[in-house]
């Protein structure tokens, strides 16, 4: 009997939001007759082991990236930070080359790790963002679009989780005019959840992203949510902590909530505020469900895709410096809303069972 295929994915540790988008793949995957083994560290594998508890797990270099307290600061931090990217891209090239030593691949798919490619394993690179958006002009986007499209390129294929249409919830960040020279293909937003509750009348607050700045914000939402009157639940995004802090008797604090509880918990809220990460609003959105999200300071991707999809009608958003939790509620209600995302997952299906297909097909081929 012939072993199964191996595939490894892996996405980047920066924030939860790449590994709760690899949910879906994960779970699609496990459809097929492969061994799958997840690459990450830290909070992003605590997370995945309570998913998936019966898959095997390595750990992979983290990039450890610094964000400052001062928002305004964010771009120069992370641009005097990109030796150490490089460096951190070349740890992950070395990592698995050792890893390949032991372990026969037959698939990797790397959620923006550009490091995790070899000769002889096809790769899937996973990325929302071919066009890097920065406040420094188009010239300079565009030479960093150009840098970035050659590390794609040594990929086998680049998935992006969005819709090639009018509907896209990446603007120009998913559709640039400049491509990686390797296949490309749409597959649609990913998310783990689907519509199964009744609407309430609860907020929910999803915390989420790279310190400090994820405490500052969680900060300025506990002092405002002593003084909510309502039912609101707070997620800080922490998998780690053991202890929560107490708000008052009507919000509830949960570190974090396993992928089932927190389906439910959103389907449930009438509104949700967290921030404007991609992986954010592909949940939100595909669930149809009314938000106010808030751009990580310093952060022009995120800075971006708010302004986007606020003018799309698509979100609400305010600055976390002009964050106010009754205020902003009420102009919220006003907004309107437009919620024309409703077929997620026929895109990623499709693909997985064409990419799946194909491992399998060259395994025969191998051992005929």
């Amino acid at each position: 009997m012939q072993k199964k295929p191996k595939i490894l994915i892996a996405p980047l540790q920066w924030g939860l939001g790449h590994a709760t988008r690899c949910i879906p793949i994960i779970t699609a995957l496990l459809a097929w007759p492969c061994e799958i083994i997840v690459g990450c560290g830290g909070a992003q594998k605590l997370l995945l082991q309570k998913e998936f508890p019966a898959l095997r797990f390595v750990d992979l270099p983290n990039y450890n990236i610094r964000y400052s307290e001062k928002g305004w600061l964010n771009l120069f931090n992370i641009t005097f930070q990109i030796p150490k990217i490089l460096t951190q891209i070349n740890r992950e090239k070395h990592w698995l080359s050792n890893f390949l030593r032991s372990e026969n691949l037959d698939l990797i798919i790397a959620d923006n790790r550009y490091g995790l490619h070899a000769s002889g394993v096809y790769s899937v690179f996973i990325t929302h963002q071919l066009y890097i958006y920065t406040p420094f002009g188009k010239l300079i986007n565009a030479i960093l679009s150009l840098i970035q499209n050659k590390y794609i390129g040594r990929f086998s294929v680049c998935w992006i989780p969005d819709f090639k249409n009018d509907n896209s919830l990446a603007g120009d960040l998913s559709h640039p005019t400049s491509l990686p020279g390797i296949p490309i293909r749409y597959i649609g937003p990913l998310t783990r959840f689907v519509a199964n509750e009744r609407e309430t009348d609860n907020l929910l607050v999803i915390l989420s992203g790279p310190e400090p700045q994820r405490t500052i914000f969680e900060n300025k939402v506990i002092a405002q949510l002593k003084n909510y009157s309502g039912n609101a639940v707070l997620v800080r995004g922490l998998p780690e902590e053991k202890e929560t802090p107490f708000i008052s008797s009507n919000i509830s604090v949960y570190n974090h909530l396993p992928s089932e509880a927190l389906n439910k918990l959103i389907c449930q809220s009438s509104f949700i505020i967290g921030r404007s990460g991609y992986s954010t609003i592909m949940d939100i959105v595909s669930l149809g469900k009314k938000s106010i999200l808030i751009p990580t300071p310093g952060q022009p991707e995120q800075i971006y895709l708010a302004k986007y999809l606020f003018e799309k009608k698509i979100i609400f958003t305010v600055n976390q410096h002009k964050f106010d939790l009754r205020s902003n509620l009420e102009v919220a209600k006003k907004f309107p809303f437009l919620r024309n995302i409703n077929e997620t997952g026929s895109l990623l299906s499709e693909a997985i069972s064409e990419l799946c297909t194909e491992i399998l097909n060259i395994r025969v081929k191998e051992n005929v």
